[in-house]
């Protein structure tokens, strides 16, 4: 089951000018929520006339991040998938309900040396790896949060 956020649609902010815009889903951690949430982040990126290849980077990382949940954290039968357009910025968050914190690429260092962490015999583990990758060349960043009722991981990246 998808739920959607009461609006996806673009609202103003407080500063004149400036354009917020969100959009939030809420699913059971399937393997079918997956291409389904796809597909919403998809129109909604395009509803907002996100370039292809920054909408590519957010593409990949939705599916990698909700397929990690399905993969690690389906036990705990919530996912939530939001993204937001505001002041330049695009933001792709994915929380679960999972106790323990998501495996990151180890150890964490600047992107061309993550390049040399890849065990090329290795069948997983290089989803966040690629998404990292992919945001830190657009110039944006991979963020992970761990907490009492979850893990929030995000992406963001610039909108233009």
């Amino acid at each position: 089951m998808l739920t959607a956020s009461p609006s996806p649609a673009a609202a103003q902010a407080t500063t004149p000018g400036a354009v917020r815009a969100f959009a939030r889903w809420t699913a059971e951690p399937t393997a079918a929520a997956v291409p389904l949430i796809r597909s919403r982040v998809r129109a909604v990126l395009d509803g907002w006339r996100v370039t292809a290849g920054i909408a590519d980077v957010l593409l990949l990382a939705v599916s990698e991040l909700t397929g990690n949940v399905v993969l690690h954290a389906a036990s705990t039968r919530r996912m939530r998938v939001g993204v937001t357009l505001r002041a330049g910025w695009l933001h792709l968050e994915v929380t679960d309900g999972a106790l323990a914190p998501p495996r990151l690429p180890s150890p964490r260092t600047t992107p061309p040396t993550l390049l040399a962490e890849i065990d090329p015999d290795a069948e997983t583990g290089r989803g966040l790896l690629m998404v990292e990758l992919m945001a830190a060349e657009t110039g944006g960043e991979l963020t992970f949060a761990a907490g009492e009722f979850g893990n929030r991981v995000g992406v963001r990246v610039p909108a233009a």
